[in-house]
């Protein structure tokens, strides 16, 4: 288990690398490890907007009246979600070839 002494001990490690010039490397890997923990929020939106396409295809088949309302705010949240997702991605490329 990681406690606060653990995580303590590594960012000073991390900050007497980066006072020694031992950053050559490392500053390139953890931006890119950093571009694809950021990656991983692109496909967290991609579940989550087919989950709310079927949701919203039951909603419809359950009551085809309702349609115009579902089919509305279905494109609100899929336009919501999709946003987060753009983020993620700007980020992932921000660290994958702007950094380091």
């Amino acid at each position: 288990m990681i406690n606060f002494m653990t995580i303590d001990l590594l960012s000073n490690m991390m900050t007497i690398w980066f006072m020694a010039g031992i950053n050559d490397g490392f500053t390139k890997g953890m931006s890119l490890l950093g571009a694809g923990l950021a990656a991983i929020g692109c496909c967290g939106s991609g579940i989550g907007q087919g989950y709310t396409g079927g949701k919203a295809v039951e909603a419809i088949a359950r009551n085809p009246e309702v349609e115009s309302k579902v089919r509305t705010q279905y494109i609100i949240a899929a336009a919501i979600t999709e946003s987060g997702s753009i983020y993620a991605l700007v980020i992932a490329i921000i660290l994958a070839f702007v950094t380091g």
